[in-house]
């Protein structure tokens, strides 16, 4: 039998037949994918193959194959540094839940994530949630944030959940393709979806008001079919990304605004870092290119393992616009 596998508890799987059937499932033996050494073998969004046991009191599926993947979105586990994490695959759009200050999300956040769907080829859009609650200057930052992403290249949509803001625009990059949502735990994913999907009554909880730091209401990604011809994928609220196997000269190709300009760099081989007559700082003296991108990128090439393992909440807000 085949099907896609809907949820994920690490053990067990629920994966979906064509027929619209249901299997709970187990792995059968070990799986090792592309040599890729991950704490969870079988992600959200697999197709696989299985085989059902009934030898036992209940019926188990035994997953025996899994057909190769068109894309994932790996990081690296935050308690195993060697290991990496997929957070789901074969997806067709990301959605990023990005908000400004309930809690907070760094740029250093969204950089490295858009950096993982660019090297993964799936298509990110920046969705910024809870704008009914922003004042001026939040605000101000909202706007400031979309027109740096924006102009790279990069969607970016406005929404509020609660207040059904941007739902429409959504839905329609929504309709028939599968999509995940992601971000930090209290941007508001579960929310959002029970917004555009009612029926669906996910968990969700309040921010806490000591950290201001969300609290984690999805422990597990899960695939669900919605009534307007979609999938969604809620993820849990992820605290860190870490970056996984990338060489440092490629690093460069992930980021849009410096591959449009690299061509203009003294040496072909130029990391932006060091070198003379390099096309990107240039850019960056002429403010053409975000100075919180850039520190990102050097960030993520200087390999500085620890940003992504810290307590972003603790951090100042100013440091992510200097």
């Amino acid at each position: 039998m085949t099907g896609i596998v809907y949820k994920s508890t690490g053990s067990l799987y629920s994966v979906k037949t064509h027929d619209n059937q249901f299997y709970d499932c187990r792995i059968k033996g070990k799986f090792r994918i592309k040599g890729i050494k991950s704490t969870n073998p079988i992600a959200v969004g697999d197709l696989v193959d299985f085989e059902l046991d009934e030898t036992s009191d209940e019926t188990i599926g035994l997953i025996h194959n899994i057909h190769e993947r068109t894309n994932y979105i790996v990081r690296k586990s935050v308690n195993l540094s060697k290991q990496s994490h997929i957070i789901a695959s074969n997806i067709d759009i990301v959605f990023l839940l990005v908000t400004i200050n309930n809690p907070i999300t760094t740029t250093s956040f969204i950089d490295r994530f858009l950096v993982t769907a660019e090297a993964y080829h799936i298509k990110a859009v920046l969705v910024f949630n809870k704008i009914d609650t922003y004042d001026d200057a939040t605000l101000d930052d909202q706007l400031f944030l979309q027109y740096i992403y924006s102009q790279i290249g990069y969607e970016c949509l406005r929404v509020s959940a609660t207040a059904g803001k941007g739902l429409v625009e959504l839905k329609k990059m929504m309709e028939g393709k599968v999509c995940m949502f992601s971000g930090h735990s209290g941007v508001g994913k579960s929310t959002l979806v029970n917004a555009l999907e009612p029926n669906l009554n996910l968990k969700t909880k309040e921010i806490s008001d000591l950290h201001q730091q969300g609290q984690h209401t999805t422990t597990f990604a899960e695939m669900f079919d919605l009534s307007f011809n979609s999938k969604i994928i809620d993820t849990p609220g992820i605290r860190g990304f870490g970056i996984v196997d990338m060489e440092k000269s490629e690093i460069k190709g992930y980021f849009p605004e410096f591959f449009e300009l690299e061509d203009q760099c003294k040496f072909n081989n130029c990391l932006h870092k060091d070198e003379p007559n390099c096309a990107i700082k240039n850019a960056l003296e002429e403010d053409k290119i975000a100075w919180s991108r850039y520190k990102s990128y050097l960030q993520i090439l200087e390999g500085d393992e620890e940003q992504y393992r810290n307590d972003i909440y603790a951090e100042g807000r100013n440091q992510d616009f200097d």
